[in-house]
């Protein structure tokens, strides 16, 4: 069973793989950046829409990319 989920996976990963990546640059950043903006207003609230985990894990991709690259603003 894992075997064909594999194979249906490694068909869709060459779309995928053109939006959804771990940006290491900041125009990959920016790209990333508005893909989750567009997904957020497609998907709004509704945790049941097929693009939901998608727009989860895009901003945990995110997420690691400023936790890595963006300095945290302090308080003076």
């Amino acid at each position: 069973m894992l075997n064909i989920e594999i194979e249906q996976a490694t068909t869709a990963w060459a779309t995928v793989s053109k939006i959804l990546y771990i940006p290491h640059s900041e125009a990959e950043y920016q790209e990333a950046v508005q893909l989750l903006d567009d997904l957020i207003d497609i998907v709004g609230e509704d945790e049941n829409h097929p693009l939901a985990s998608m727009m989860e894990v895009l901003g945990v991709l995110i997420e690691k990319y400023e936790d890595e690259h963006v300095p945290e603003i302090t308080d003076i």
